[in-house]
């Protein structure tokens, strides 16, 4: 699973997420995308599960390209324990998500394969997201 080689800092405070995304809003590499509508959280496993289902589903055919990365630690208290005696362990790693960021990109296949890759793994994923293509980029 995708997690940083190394931090500065082991824990990060919580923060808010605001805004618009301002960078990463349009495709890049490929040529159809998925784009998020909402704010939210990603995780690691989420984006390997994503990853894992678009790779079976291409079977060595195209390219995916994922455009964002679990750079958050995201810690959690155990079950059961009184409150205080400071911040709980690393649990998992996110990635936090703005709307209008492009998550992932497919390039290399025809359109109803890559519609129906990219709607698995919309289908996992925390945060509502839509399809996007290059055509739409272009007409906007």
């Amino acid at each position: 699973m995708l997690q940083p080689a190394r931090t500065k800092f082991r824990k990060t405070h919580k923060g808010r997420n605001r805004g618009m995304a301002t960078r990463g809003c349009f495709l890049n590499f490929g040529e159809f995308g998925l784009q998020a509508l909402t704010r939210g959280t990603v995780t690691a496993r989420q984006i390997e599960a994503c990853r894992l289902s678009m790779a079976r589903l291409l079977k060595k055919g195209g390219k995916v390209f994922v455009r964002f990365f679990p750079d958050k630690p995201i810690t959690k208290k155990p079950l059961e324990t009184r409150q205080g005696k400071g911040k709980g362990p690393v649990e998992a790693w996110g990635a936090v998500i703005k709307p209008g960021r492009v998550l992932f990109e497919i390039g290399g296949v025809e359109e109803v394969l890559a519609k129906e890759a990219l709607k698995l793994a919309s289908d996992k994923l925390s945060v509502r997201s839509q399809i996007v293509s290059r055509e739409k980029f272009r007409g906007a």
